[in-house]
């Protein structure tokens, strides 16, 4: 028994607060409920972008035709159709299509995306079709067919091949930060059980304003497209003013960096809010659930967007994660894969309905990142998050870092997590960031430019060990974002080096 080094007390705990609710999920196949919507309100508005406008039914017919031309091409269940686009209506209809067509869609921004990252996405996906728009067709990796979405095509029947719950949905590739993006397979099932049951769903209903603020290529942009489009909403796709659609929008999903971005006080209409990707500061939570119900979420591409969420509120005494969505577990383990006692520190493991099918062709990573679940049993899986967490007495989870941004300064170990949660508690500082310059050193980035450094650091030296002070504190106006709206650490990094050779 994988629990009897615990106290009884402690399993039971263990198995009331680590796993989620168990619900049925209304559609395992997540765009069937778009096409429900399509029939029954083919008027409503589906997507705005920039003053144009597509209905559920226009979309439904222009992803017809589309699915209908890549079953012309051969595209199977089980296949992959590159998504090579911008934020933009004919998106909408390329997502939508290769669904219908019984295939996962490999989505990049062609705005963003380097031709090497292309390449390589088309030779792990082994995409024999990409879809694009004839502007950006010139640019395609050489090898697939490439269809140009705004092109149009004679009216036709969708196909209607046999979909499982196990095939894929899309194919995400992380952002590589340690070498080339790694491509992950997530399935029908495991996309269907965020979006089509709560807190997931957000509370989304037919008319409701979703902003789309996000890349396309994250997958927290597939939280605000396809739940939107399966639960009858507008999705309001942005433009380059990204406060412009949240103004407009009922609903935000986006990360803290991007959030940082918004004015709640100009956003009078918002109701729900998401964050995740990366840890929220509490100022930012606190300001949003002021005046709106706002989620603090949790959760890698590999659990499928998000796996655990708590609605905040600005009277809670901890900012935490929560607990798992339904039908999805999480385990608080040590170096060993056993169980924690409740209120220890150890890693995060994920099970359950979020457990995504795996890396493309990287059996190493695979064997590394996923492993039998010996609490659930049945030949399911679970997932190393390599999130660092704890829960409280009460069956919260705190995230508490990552595993990589635990470190080493001066033979100390350091959450560098911890020393930004204590700077962004500091009056005026809206965002922080900490990270270690050297073994012996670590250097903090505040924003905006107007935070005092002095007070910065003394509020970090009255509440952590002397070891944790930043020797550095530097105010910047804005932090740099990476494409997927996150703070850009390298960048940081390089403004260092770039500010120590001056000084050389």
């Amino acid at each position: 028994m994988p629990l009897r080094h615990l106290t009884r007390h402690d399993q039971h705990l263990f198995r009331e607060y680590g796993r989620g609710p168990t619900v049925p999920v209304p559609d395992p196949l997540v765009h069937r409920a778009v096409e429900r919507h399509a029939v029954a309100t083919p008027h409503a508005i589906a997507a705005e972008h920039q003053g144009a406008l597509i209905t559920y039914g226009e979309l439904d017919r222009h992803a017809d035709a589309l699915a209908a031309r890549l079953a012309r091409e051969g595209i199977r269940p089980g296949d992959h159709v590159g998504l090579f686009v911008r934020r933009s209506l004919p998106m909408l209809v390329g997502l939508l299509g290769i669904l219908k067509a019984g295939a996962a869609y490999v989505p990049q921004d062609i705005g963003l995306a380097p031709p090497a990252q292309l390449a390589h996405v088309v030779r792990t996906a082994r995409t024999r079709v990409v879809l694009t728009v004839a502007e950006h067709a010139a640019r395609m990796p050489r090898g697939p067919r490439v269809i140009a979405l705004d092109t149009p095509l004679p009216p036709a029947t969708a196909p209607r091949p046999h979909i499982s719950p196990d095939d894929g949905c899309y194919v995400l590739f992380t952002s590589g930060t340690t070498g080339h993006p790694n491509g992950v397979k997530v399935t029908h099932r495991n996309v269907a059980n965020i979006l089509l049951t709560a807190p997931g769903d957000l509370g989304i209903r037919p008319g409701d304003r979703v902003a789309q603020l996000l890349n396309i290529a994250f997958d927290m942009a597939a939280w605000e497209i396809l739940g939107c489009l399966a639960h009858g909403g507008t999705l309001v796709i942005r433009g380059k003013d990204i406060a412009a659609a949240a103004r407009t929008a009922d609903v935000l999903i986006a990360t803290p960096t991007v959030l940082s971005g918004i004015d709640p006080a100009a956003c009078p209409r918002v109701r729900t809010v998401a964050v995740a990707g990366e840890p929220c500061p509490r100022p930012l939570a606190d300001a949003w659930a002021a005046r709106a119900a706002f989620h603090n979420c949790c959760g890698p591409t590999e659990t499928t967007i998000v796996n655990t969420m708590r609605r905040h509120d600005p009277a809670d005494p901890l900012l935490t994660i929560g607990r798992p969505t339904p039908n999805n577990t999480v385990y608080v383990l040590d170096a060993a894969r056993r169980p924690l006692p409740i209120g220890e520190i150890g890693e995060m493991w994920a099970g359950g309905d979020c457990v995504s099918a795996g890396y493309l062709g990287d059996d190493r990573l695979n064997a590394e990142r996923y492993a039998p679940d010996p609490f659930l049993g049945g030949g399911r899986r679970m997932f190393r998050t390599r999130d660092l967490g704890r829960w409280t007495s009460d069956g919260e989870l705190e995230h508490l870092g990552r595993t990589d941004d635990q470190v080493k300064v001066r033979g100390f170990r350091v959450e560098l997590d911890s020393v930004s949660s204590v700077l962004e508690s500091v009056p005026g500082c809206r965002r922080a960031v900490t990270l270690k310059r050297d073994a012996r050193t670590l250097v903090s980035f505040v924003c905006p430019a107007d935070v005092d450094p002095d007070t910065a650091r003394g509020a970090v030296a009255d509440a952590l060990p002397y070891y944790c002070v930043p020797d550095e504190v530097l105010p910047l106006p804005f932090l740099p974002e990476t494409d997927r709206g996150k703070i850009d650490k390298t960048a940081l990094l390089r403004m260092v080096e770039e500010r120590m050779a001056v000084a050389r």
